[in-house]
């Protein structure tokens, strides 16, 4: 038998570990290369892995639930080229597997948590969020597999019907199976008071909601910790310091609004300020490359491609921060196109994890939320991070031939947080001040 190992990917930066949501495959199937063995959930993305190889499933090393390191051998495949009688095995353990579900606790709407895979299943046969809600999940803690929604578009197209199949009823015993397994069970609102002692009310574990006296303990989800860990982290790692400029944008302002009816007409997407932000930041990166670096011990690596990231707020509430490789050699319309396409695939929970590795810079935006600016945390290990704040009409004085006057001008604040160990005040300002120049600037 000639084995090849299947081993957890890496799905992003500072990813280290992966949950293996479900198996497309069991022991003993024949499968080709290319086709979906398992798929994974990391605090970033979530992804259907395929197979490198063709051969035979010989063994599967971890089940599913279980979070697994990168680099960790998770499936044996034979590729030796032996399947006399395996496909018809294959075939009927499958389907002995399919008739036969063991339904698990069916989460409440607010819990749940569905792949992409899934998701796109769902709108291509037209069930709507709250009917995808009730369909019983065999996958782990409950989970709407593939194999479920397809098992359920099978017997509603068979039905004739649009009627969802009901839910099953969770017994006691197994939600409290599942709140022991760090899944968050809302208890019934009541004006009475709880029979606990606040002692005893220290003790819940953080893994479950309890409300009490106006108090609400509620752990945070994976993608949340995360995002907290790696802020703690940035903190501690590298000394911040902030610069902040006040930028007149009114040519740039003038220009989109002269060409955005156009501009979407053409290239299928709107026109935002960001693609021109984008396009400075990554020309003052190419003037200053000691901005595109990161730091590693006492030695700082020198990035040879500019990758900016976009911070792009997510429904959930989380953050993600896709990537626009090479943006320097791309055009403002190259840069529109991007940015569009990957905050769409970002809110719809399909970015790839080439998507969001290998960013050099990042740049995040305050002004969508009309802050005039802030003071933002590096993005590890990237060595600065850009805030752009929220473009608003001042009254500013204007010099001119004949004198100064008052007029009214577009004027925002950007932000530059960047880590002190190997930037310091004058290449972080003049960094900062290439920007600010080369927006004020626009060509209309």
């Amino acid at each position: 038998m000639s084995r090849f190992e299947i081993k957890m990917p890496k799905l992003g930066e500072s990813i280290t570990e992966g949950t293996i949501i479900s198996w497309s495959v069991q022991v003993g199937n024949i499968i080709k290369e290319d086709d979906v063995l398992f798929e994974v959930n990391t605090a970033k993305v979530s992804a259907e892995i395929p197979s490198p190889v063709e051969g035979k499933v010989v063994e599967i090393l971890f089940k599913e639930g279980d979070t697994v390191a990168v680099g960790t051998v998770v499936a044996i495949v034979d590729i030796g080229g032996e399947n006399s009688g395996d496909e018809s095995v294959a075939v009927v353990s499958k389907t002995a597997s399919e008739e036969t579900p063991q339904v698990k606790t069916v989460k409440t709407e607010e819990e749940r948590w569905y792949s992409p895979v899934v998701l796109q299943l769902a709108r291509e046969a037209g069930i709507q969020p709250e009917e995808l809600d009730t369909i019983p999940g065999t996958g782990y803690q409950g989970r709407v597999s593939k194999k479920d929604i397809k098992s359920y578009i099978v017997r509603k197209q068979s039905a004739g019907t649009t009627t969802a199949q009901p839910a099953a009823e969770p017994s006691p015993q197994s939600v409290a199976s599942v709140a022991t397994q760090s899944v968050a069970i809302a208890p019934a609102r009541s004006s009475a008071k709880p029979a606990v002692t606040p002692d005893v009310q220290r003790t819940v574990p953080a893994s479950g909601i309890f409300s009490a006296e106006g108090v609400e303990v509620k752990e945070m989800d994976r993608v949340r910790k995360v995002i907290a860990d790696h802020m703690v982290m940035s903190k501690h790692t590298s000394p911040h310091v902030t610069n902040v400029v006040e930028v007149d944008v009114t040519k740039l302002v003038k220009w989109r609004d002269k060409n955005k009816d156009a501009f979407l007409r053409r290239e299928g997407v709107k026109l935002t300020y960001m693609p021109a932000i984008t396009e400075a930041v990554a020309k003052a990166l190419a003037a200053y490359p000691q901005v595109n670096v990161s730091v590693e011990g006492y030695n700082i690596l020198f990035k040879k491609h500019i990758n900016i990231g976009i911070a792009v707020s997510l429904n959930d509430g989380n953050l993600i921060v896709p990537v626009v490789r090479d943006a320097d050699r791309l055009n403002l319309n190259g840069l529109a196109v991007a940015i569009d396409s990957l905050a769409l695939k970002a809110r719809d929970n399909k970015l790839m994890p080439d998507d969001i590795s290998g960013g050099t810079f990042t740049i995040t935006n305050f002004g969508t939320f009309k802050s005039l600016f802030g003071t933002p945390i590096i993005n590890q290990p990237q060595v600065a991070i850009l805030g752009v704040g929220y473009i608003e009409k001042k009254p500013a004085v204007i010099e001119t031939p004949e004198g100064d006057v008052i007029a009214i001008r577009h004027k925002m604040y950007l932000s530059l947080s960047y880590d002190h160990r190997v930037v310091d005040g004058s290449l972080g300002g003049n960094f900062l001040y290439f920007i600010k120049d080369y927006l004020e600037n626009w060509k209309e």
